[in-house]
């Protein structure tokens, strides 16, 4: 192990500790208890205990489960292990949403790959109704192989992802400076398993080998500590010690985490909308401009 990826081991590990410390957890890590399915519960297998969970894709239909409670901030933890081999053309997404129309959204979408070829990691953010913000990295490990841990942390300040604990990527409130930031609808945590072939592999060039199917990603021990909506979105604005994700030491990015952070975009990143001029024809927006931490 050299002194960098020494480093990140120590550092991630720190942070995790820290996290443990600090939580208030809200969730029973039961997925018959925590979550509902939407459709398709004969593609979904869940081991007695149901402390762990299969989405299952083939010809037929993907699936989604999704949180029984909506929350309003908070930490979201979910170890998975994604589909192996030929993955091309599917998508595994774990994701916050809302649900309106002009809904907010939250996503990790797991880009799947030909066997040999690293998987996509792709990240957006959806605020009243609009999108175009993804990020993608390419992961410097094999999903396939064994559970990492994926989270979400979303506050009154900013919105973290988090790939075993260390920072991929933030989208800050900046609201006050016109930027749109979701702080108001609560949202569901979902996780799905579905045909992205027009899109997700090579820009869709590369199909589904539907001879390997079915397909299936592994959710293992998840951890949800969050503010559950109760209807008045002030209750979940409060800093607190139940609400530590809205206090100060969770308003931006630790130097640790900087670090680590600036070693993802610097060795990791492949797309990151804020730097397609041709995109958006030099009308950048607005967020793209202002601190990311």
């Amino acid at each position: 192990m050299n002194h960098f990826s020494r480093f990140i081991f120590l550092a991630t590990y720190f942070i995790y500790l820290s996290h443990i410390a600090l939580a208030s957890i809200v969730s029973t890590g039961d997925y018959n208890k925590d979550f509902y399915v939407t459709y398709s519960p004969n593609h979904i297998n869940t081991s007695a205990d149901g402390r762990t969970r299969s989405l299952i894709f083939d010809k037929e239909s993907g699936t989604e489960i999704a949180s029984k409670d909506m929350y309003l901030f908070g930490q979201f933890d979910m170890k998975i292990k994604l589909i192996p081999g030929n993955s091309a053309g599917t998508v595994a997404a774990f994701y916050l949403a809302s649900g309106q129309p002009n809904r907010d959204e939250v996503d990790f979408e797991f880009l799947g790959n030909v066997a040999g070829k690293p998987y996509t990691l792709q990240t957006n953010v959806y605020v009243d109704g609009f999108d175009d913000r993804e990020q993608r990295i390419n992961l410097w490990f094999d999903p396939t192989q064994d559970y990492h841990t994926y989270s979400i942390l979303w506050n009154l300040h900013q919105i973290v992802f988090m790939v075993d604990w260390v920072p991929i990527r933030t989208y800050r409130n900046h609201a006050d400076k016109g930027a749109k930031y979701p702080h108001w609808q609560p949202m569901e945590l979902k996780l799905s398993i579905w045909n992205g072939e027009d899109w997700a592999t090579d820009g869709g060039k590369t199909k589904i080998d539907w001879s390997k199917a079915p397909f299936v990603a592994t959710l293992g021990n998840y951890k949800i500590d969050a503010c559950v909506w109760k209807g008045n979105a002030r209750f979940c604005r409060v800093e607190s010690e139940n609400h530590w994700w809205n206090k100060g030491q969770s308003s931006t990015l630790t130097w640790t985490q900087r670090r680590l952070f600036k070693w993802v975009r610097k060795y990791h990143l492949t797309y990151d909308y804020c730097m397609d001029n041709q995109r958006f024809q030099n009308n950048m927006p607005i967020e793209c401009s202002l601190p990311m931490y």
